[in-house]
């Protein structure tokens, strides 16, 4: 895919100007009615179970491509692995290397082996499950605070508290480009054909590069 170029201004990114609703903004009133239905699916089963994960509070949990893995992230400075097993979550590893919070994560897209974790130490770090070590680290420019891997597998984005995304080539581990950003960054995703690249903003609004 083209890498969003640094000269997009906010027409291209869905706004009309500072502070603009963009078309894809929306205000709901209340609850959807999937929402009232899975309310009323918890309310019917009651029970409920606690795996311990990590000494302090869990910042993001992901599954794997295939499902049988589930990894958390903590402010405690590491990464979780799980394996499900039936109704149960056996942990299957614990990844250490960060220097700060892990503070998002996520799967390789096809392959179930791969994860990779957005820390407040201005590094991204690449784990491989079978071997339980850390095969890449890239330094950043922030605190980074969240993170998704192209569908393609080749690129890797990562946003910091500056507002700063990073498109990092998931071979060579180098980064292909950079985008800042004047409004408030809080969630990145691409869509399945790879070929497009979503934002949350603080304003209330979708951009869509």
């Amino acid at each position: 895919m083209a890498i969003p170029a640094a000269s997009m201004g906010p027409s291209a990114l869905g706004q009309s100007g500072p502070g603009s609703m963009a078309p894809w903004c929306s205000v709901t009133s209340g609850p959807t009615r999937y929402v009232l239905g899975m309310q009323e699916l918890f309310r019917g089963h009651s029970k409920t179970r606690e795996f311990p994960a990590h000494s302090a509070k869990v910042h993001s949990v992901a599954w794997s491509c295939d499902g049988r893995r589930l990894a958390s992230g903590s402010f405690d400075k590491t990464a979780s692995v799980f394996l499900l097993e039936k109704d149960r979550l056996v942990k299957e590893n614990n990844y250490r290397g960060h220097g700060d919070s892990v503070d998002q994560l996520c799967w390789h897209p096809s392959n179930p082996d791969l994860f990779v974790t957005a820390s407040g130490d201005k590094t991204i770090r690449i784990w491989d499950v079978r071997t339980t070590k850390c095969i890449a680290t890239v330094n950043t420019k922030g605190e980074n605070i969240n993170i998704c891997w192209s569908p393609d597998g080749q690129t890797i984005a990562v946003g910091n508290k500056d507002d700063v995304v990073t498109f990092i080539d998931a071979k060579t581990h180098r980064s292909k480009a950079e985008e800042q950003f004047k409004f408030e960054v809080n969630e990145i995703s691409w869509n399945n054909d790879n070929n497009m690249f979503f934002l949350t903003n603080g304003n209330g609004c979708i951009n869509i590069l």
